[in-house]
């Protein structure tokens, strides 16, 4: 991070890692258990059988890469709270307000990818048995993990911007210190011997 130049490695990884969560979002998304009814003759009961239960862990996927992801970019930045402090000035505002939003939209695309994985579990995993005549299967709504998948991006794009303007906040501090160490002089009085 010299001269307010971020890591192109690190930014291509937060990329790569997010883009790696979009594409199991909306695999998941593809890949959502429907629920069919079925009546047992036998019995005289009627249940819903779901489909496979792939969504699920295509949502679980696309949750532990965004988190590996922000992990990263969290770890190396020292979360904005340790290391070296930021400069005053608009570096410093943008990484605050980036850093923000990136947390912001980092919950928000957590909760859909986790809430829709649970959800299509439950239907996957259980067969309700109801003797009925107006039955219906209830399925994962559609555009949970959509909604996911653009929090991702919007997610990934914040974190770029953040790595930023984070690099070009603790460059300038650390160049303005070098400045204020090389011209500072200690002013001294001539000696005088009476």
């Amino acid at each position: 991070m010299r001269d307010g130049k971020s890591s192109t490695l690190l930014h291509l990884l937060v990329i790569l890692l997010s883009l790696i969560a979009f594409g199991f979002a909306i695999a998941a998304e593809r890949r959502r258990s429907h629920g069919t009814i079925i009546i047992d003759e036998h019995n005289n009961a009627t249940y819903c059988s779901y489909s496979s239960d792939v969504a699920t862990g295509y949502g679980v996927g696309g949750f532990l890469f965004l988190l590996s992801s922000e992990s990263l970019l969290m770890g190396v930045t020292k979360c904005m709270c340790f290391g070296r402090p930021l400069t005053p000035g608009n570096s410093r505002a943008w990484t605050i307000i980036y850093f923000f939003s990136s947390w912001l939209t980092f919950l928000v695309a957590e909760a859909c990818l986790i809430a829709g994985a649970t959800k299509n579990a439950y239907h996957t995993k259980y067969r309700h048995v109801i003797h009925a005549q107006n039955f219906s299967c209830e399925s994962l709504r559609k555009g949970v993990f959509i909604a996911g998948a653009i929090f991702v991006l919007i997610n990934m794009t914040l974190n770029i911007y953040y790595y930023i303007y984070f690099a070009k906040a603790t460059s300038s501090q650390a160049e303005a210190s070098k400045a204020n160490r090389s011209s500072s002089t200690v002013g001294m009085t001539s000696f005088r011997k009476n």
